[in-house]
């Protein structure tokens, strides 16, 4: 069984930390967090001590760290704990600047594995589409439509030290493209606005974004990135072929629908969308955090890592020198 220590007990340190508990392989010896009452909350569900991170670090038995810390001490503190000889599973994104996560190379581009949360890799139905592309179930991919789209916008606290909407929500939108589509992306063009709410708008944000990637063969990718669906949760992904369509669909509540003619409109009505990412994803962190049990055991490698990191914050960044711009941008 590997000792693990989570830095930061918040809502993902949370998750992170119930399914660090229940896996077999893994045990939760510590969890990190400046506000006391989310760390004891954590320790008194999970058996954990709570603890500071240079006791995590000076602790041999800790095999792995988990970081969920605010996105600004992401960087520093994944170097800290790759130095020390630990794994790391590190929340996204690696930083806010290309420039310092780049600069990490040599401590995080290491032999210690270091490997990101782009969770939705993960997930079942996202992997199934990726295994089906793979074996050639619609030919060769020609383009991507990716939409993500929130079912209300976070409050305005958390848009002004979330790093923005290309680092925050549509980073792993961009992870999503460059798994998908097989090759690097070599040109980058955004156009972005703030329809949602005016607050986020005077933050400094954007809400509403379309970004198109284009590889260097002419592979193209749509993504649509909204804070405000006004329907629920959205997250699909359409793969076009040369001979076909794969779709991944939206996860409903049940998949009990209500057929009749109530109310003079026949027809027939489906259940809600699972319409939080902590139950949309639920199993996408389980199988992540059981991908990270198999990294420790040493019969795995991480699957997305410190490149992939680094490439999807770049995107991010020319996303947002696209619309700062008006034009496209050569990667």
């Amino acid at each position: 069984m590997f000792d693990i220590a989570i830095l930061g007990a918040g809502r993902i340190g949370r998750i992170h930390a119930r399914n660090v508990a229940a896996h077999p392989a893994l045990r939760l010896k510590y969890v990190t967090d400046p506000n006391a009452a989310a760390s004891d909350a954590v320790a008194a569900e999970t058996g954990a001590t709570v603890t500071d991170l240079d006791t995590v670090l000076a602790d041999d038995g800790v095999r792995g760290v988990i970081i969920a810390s605010s996105t600004d001490l992401h960087l520093d503190q994944a170097a800290r704990a790759i130095t020390a000889g630990k794994a790391v599973l590190c929340e996204k994104p690696l930083d806010m600047d290309l420039a310092r996560a780049q600069a990490a190379a040599p401590v995080l581009g290491g032999d210690v594995p270091l490997m990101l949360g782009f969770n939705r890799r993960f997930d079942p139905h996202f992997a199934t589409l990726k295994a089906r592309l793979e074996a050639g179930a619609v030919g060769a991919l020609e383009t991507l439509q990716i939409t993500s789209h929130d079912p209300a916008p976070p409050p305005v606290s958390y848009i002004k030290v979330s790093g923005g909407l290309f680092k925050d929500m549509a980073i792993h939108d961009f992870d999503m493209a460059r798994w998908l589509l097989g090759e690097p992306v070599v040109e980058v063009y955004a156009a972005a606005s703030c329809l949602v709410d005016p607050a986020i708008g005077a933050a400094g944000d954007i809400d509403t974004a379309k970004t198109v990637l284009r590889t260097a063969t002419g592979k193209l990718c749509v993504i649509s990135n909204s804070r405000r669906s006004g329907y629920g949760y959205d997250q699909r992904i359409e793969a076009f072929g040369s001979k076909g369509l794969l779709r991944a669909d939206n996860i409903l509540e049940s998949s009990v629908s209500t057929w009749g003619g109530a109310g003079g409109n026949p027809g027939a009505a489906s259940d809600a969308f699972q319409n939080f990412f902590l139950d949309r994803y639920a199993e996408a962190y389980r199988q992540e955090a059981a991908h990270f049990a198999e990294i420790l055991a040493g019969t795995a490698q991480p699957s997305v890592g410190y490149a992939d990191g680094v490439a999807a914050l770049a995107l991010a960044e020319a996303a947002a020198r696209s619309v700062a711009t008006g034009q496209a941008v050569r990667l």
